[in-house]
């Protein structure tokens, strides 16, 4: 399975604030620090804020900060939300498809529970899983590198 782009920059967003906890960030210094699109993000970072991971703080002084602490957002939970309901094949679409086997298809429940065991891993994860080496993604992150 393959995510969206939205789902890898929203995940890199929560990963570079999760990194610096208690200091705020601009939408331009995580584009640099990925070196992604800041358009890209601007959309990335008002759906966080709307789903309440993100606090987006407007004026002098503002910037994005985590609304959560991030032992409490599950990565499921926003993989699920970034990405919708996964449809792993054409069969997974709304109208099921133009699959002349549909009928008989064995495979559709084979991808239904794949995906089900995809999303329990991610269920077992939170962001302070995936962030507590801060150090390191600070060395990455936060600092230039050298041409």
């Amino acid at each position: 399975m393959k995510l969206t782009l939205f789902t890898d920059y929203s995940m890199r967003v929560l990963i570079y604030l999760a990194a610096r906890p208690g200091e705020r960030a601009t939408i331009a210094q995580v584009a640099g620090a990925y070196g992604i699109s800041e358009h890209h993000l601007v959309k990335v970072v008002h759906f966080l804020g709307q789903a309440g991971w993100l606090r987006n703080v407007r004026g002098k002084g503002g910037g994005l900060e985590l609304a959560q602490e991030p032992d409490q957002i599950v990565l499921g939970e926003v993989v699920r939300a970034t990405e919708g309901e996964a449809a792993v094949a054409e069969c997974f679409g709304p109208d099921h498809g133009n699959c002349c086997i549909e009928p008989a298809c064995r495979l559709r429940g084979v991808l239904r529970e794949a995906v089900a065991a995809f999303e329990a891993v991610l269920d077992r994860y939170t962001l302070a899983d995936v962030s507590g080496n801060r150090k390191q993604l600070a060395q990455l992150l936060f600092f230039p590198r050298a041409a």
